[in-house]
């Protein structure tokens, strides 16, 4: 049965009024850095952390994390 993992690379609040003034080539500073890792969730519990990385060869240009953290899923999700 396939799940739904979503890859958090961080997070944005900006005010309302700053968001609505948003528009193509905007840009909206997020609390983390390019090097920092990104984190794994199902619905909401955290699952795993990890890097993002690009593929090679006939996947070039697509993403993919490599995980260097997971929690423990022992108990289930």
């Amino acid at each position: 049965m396939p799940i739904e993992i979503v890859v958090a690379v961080g997070r944005a609040r900006p005010l309302v009024r700053d968001l609505l003034k948003l528009q193509r080539e905007s840009v909206l500073p997020l609390d983390r850095r390019v090097e920092d890792p990104v984190e794994l969730f199902v619905g909401d519990r955290l699952i795993a952390r990890g890097v993002l990385e690009e593929l090679e060869d006939d996947q070039a240009g697509q993403m993919a994390v490599r995980l260097t953290e997971v929690a423990d899923l022992s108990n289930g999700l």
